[in-house]
This record gives C-alpha cells, sequence and structure tokens, in this order.
C-alpha cells in the first residue's frame, strides 16, 4: 500500500468509527510502527488534518473542536480544471507579489499551495517546473494600484483615479465606487460605477496612473445589475445592447473552432461541405474583429453587414501597408497569390448564397 493510500485509510477508519487504537491501526494497514507514526504526523502536520491522541479512549480521533465540521484531504490528483485553477492561483498571487509589498498576506496562502501540490516544498517546486502557463501579451498591474483598488473594494469605499483611456489618449479625473475585479487575458480590470459618467464602466488597472482612497461610502450598486450590464457583451466590452455575428469558417480552421468557446452564448453548427458555421453576441465590435482578423482568409463575416465591412476595410488597410514586391516577389509566390485569390472568390461566392439562404429563413 503506498503512502497516500495509507493516509487516506488512517483518515477512512478514524471518519468512519469515531477514534481508532494505535494497534487497530497497525492491523489494518500492516505496516511497522515508525511508518505508522510517520504517516500520522504526516497528516497533522503536511496536510491538516485535525487528528488528536485521546488518552480516556486509547486512540486518534478528531480534536473536538472539529467535530460536525466538514474535513477533507487534497484529491489524489487534479482535474485539468482544478490543476490550472491552482497553477494559475499560484503564479497570479507570485506575480502580485513580485515587489514584496503584499509577502505577508500572501505568504501563508501560497504556502497551503504549495503543500496541496505535493508533499513538501521540494516536490511542490519540482512539479512547477514540469507545468508551464504561457500568458501572452501580459500587462502587469502595479501593485501599489492593485492593492488600493482591493482595499476600497473590501471596504466598500470610492476611489479617486487618473485614469489614461488609450483610444483617446486622453487623462482624466474620476471618482469611482468599486464593484467588481475581473481577470482577463493577463490582466486586471475594474468594474465601478463612475460618479463622473453616472454609470457602470470598466477600467483597466494597468491604465490607472494614480489613485487616492477615500472616506466616501461607496455607492452600491446589485451584483446581478452589474452581471447584467457588464457581462453581456463580447469579450472584455461590456454592454447589455446585443447583436450577433454570424460566421461561416473554412474547413481547415473548423476543426479548432468548433472547439473553442468565444462566448457562453455563441451557437455553432457544421455545414454540409465542411465549413463551420457560428453565431456570436457582442455589443462592440473592437474585440470581436481582432479575434476574426487573426484567422485571415479563413473565415467570412456573413452577418450583419456592417461588421462585415469593418473587417474588409481592416484587410484593406492591412494589405495597403505593404508594397507590390512584399506580396509578390518571385514566380511562387504569384501562383499562390492567383490561388488565394481563386480560394477568396469561391469563398465570396459560397458566403453570398450562405447569406441569401438565411435571409430566406
Amino acid at each position: 500500500m503506498t503512502k497516500t493510500a495509507r493516509v487516506y485509510k488512517i483518515e477512512m477508519l478514524i471518519r468512519n468509527r469515531g477514534h481508532v487504537s494505535f494497534q487497530a491501526l497497525l492491523d489494518e494497514l500492516e505496516v511497522s510502527p515508525a511508518t505508522l507514526k510517520r504517516d500520522l504526523d504526516y497528516l497533522k502536520d503536511q496536510l491538516g488534518a485535525p487528528i488528536e491522541y485521546d488518552r480516556f479512549l486509547n486512540g486518534y480521533r478528531f480534536g473536538q473542536e472539529y467535530r460536525g465540521q466538514k474535513h477533507e484531504l487534497p484529491g489524489l490528483w487534479f482535474s485539468e480544471r482544478e490543476l490550472y485553477s491552482l497553477l494559475m492561483a499560484h503564479q497570479l498571487l507570485s506575480e502580485l507579489d513580485s515587489e514584496g509589498v503584499i509577502s505577508r498576506h500572501l505568504q501563508p496562502l501560497l504556502e497551503r499551495i504549495h503543500l496541496m501540490l505535493g508533499t513538501g516544498e521540494a516536490d511542490a517546486k519540482a512539479l512547477l517546473k514540469r507545468i508551464k502557463i504561457i500568458s501572452p501579451a501580459k500587462r502587469p498591474v502595479p501593485t501599489q494600484f492593485f492593492e488600493m483598488v482591493g482595499e476600497a473594494l473590501l471596504k466598500r469605499r470610492r476611489l479617486h483615479i487618473r485614469y489614461l483611456t488609450r483610444g483617446r489618449g486622453e487623462i482624466s479625473e474620476r471618482a469611482v465606487s468599486p464593484q467588481r475585479l475581473v481577470h482577463y487575458k493577463n490582466t486586471w480590470y475594474l468594474d465601478a460605477w463612475c460618479h463622473s459618467r453616472e454609470r457602470l464602466l470598466r477600467f483597466a488597472l494597468d491604465a490607472i496612473e494614480g489613485s487616492d482612497a477615500l472616506e466616501t461610502k461607496a455607492k452600491e450598486v446589485p451584483l446581478k445589475q452589474v452581471e447584467a450590464e457588464m457581462d453581456g457583451g463580447y469579450g472584455i466590452y461590456a454592454g447589455a445592447k446585443r447583436h450577433w455575428a454570424t460566421l461561416v469558417f473554412q474547413a481547415q480552421a473548423a476543426q479548432w473552432v468548433s472547439r473553442e468557446e468565444w462566448h457562453p452564448d455563441q451557437a455553432g453548427k457544421w455545414l454540409g461541405d465542411g465549413r463551420y458555421e457560428l453565431k456570436v453576441p457582442y455589443s462592440s465590435d473592437t474585440e470581436i474583429i481582432m479575434d476574426i482578423l487573426r484567422h485571415g482568409d479563413h473565415v467570412f463575416v456573413v452577418l450583419p453587414d456592417g461588421l462585415r465591412k469593418s473587417v474588409a476595410a481592416r484587410l484593406s488597410s492591412a494589405v495597403h501597408q505593404y508594397s507590390p514586391s512584399d506580396l509578390s516577389q518571385d514566380e511562387g509566390e504569384n501562383k499562390n497569390a492567383k490561388n488565394l485569390r481563386q480560394h477568396r472568390k469561391v469563398t465570396l461566392a459560397s458566403a453570398a448564397e450562405h447569406t441569401a439562404d438565411i435571409r430566406a429563413r
């Protein structure tokens, strides 16, 4: 019997019987007294099991203060989602503490995660080295801003912030009431009631250039209202008013897209010729256009017309940044360009038929 199996059996025996003597445990596990002693120490010291020895009962039991409370040992292994979540938590917390400002708050939790990942610190570090999470285009948040926003969120106090609106290149001064922190694509956002605009807005924490805590109590917005107004859009772009995009992916891209979740409310289906149709809700077209463009000529926007024209304009603008020599340098590339143009003609014709079919329905 492995060590893991033994400690689970010890915990199960105490749970089922109420208390178990040292000799009874020896008989059940068929191990030496020294091994059993080490297993009991491991359960108590490393896994935090509330086991204690009762001299009156001459056996081991859960401590009086833990009776009636649920106690669970960590699983033998983690599911994909659990392992990813645990490692992400470890990674995010470590990054937040990169400047050493809040280590005193994070250290107990980090130590607990280490214990969950292995039998000791060395095992946990070894496991973390063998599992890598790649976070491209990461936008780190200065620790002082994250800590101030978190404190205001917990204490339900307002913040005064200097905020850079990147799209317009403008810096504004705002008083906000924090409602919710959101982590999305390797950076943090704050959902807050903006007292300047008198509505809920989403702020990127890495765009905050200055902040001060206010003594004024934060405006309370029901969480259901926050979710309704902020979670209805596509990606990080909030908005309660929805539009629907109908996208058709060529067979090559369809193999991947059919397994992706672009939005929780999306609808997809396979078409008879091997292509894949995806219908996705969005409020602002900014982010959905970026996701469409990454598939290049393997996707066509069927509906709505405005979104299709916006994507076409972006593609045209991109092409105009390159000279003819960049686009076609030799005979082989000329042939590829010709094939690409033919492929586009077929795609456009097929998409036009598909659009007409949808409108006819």
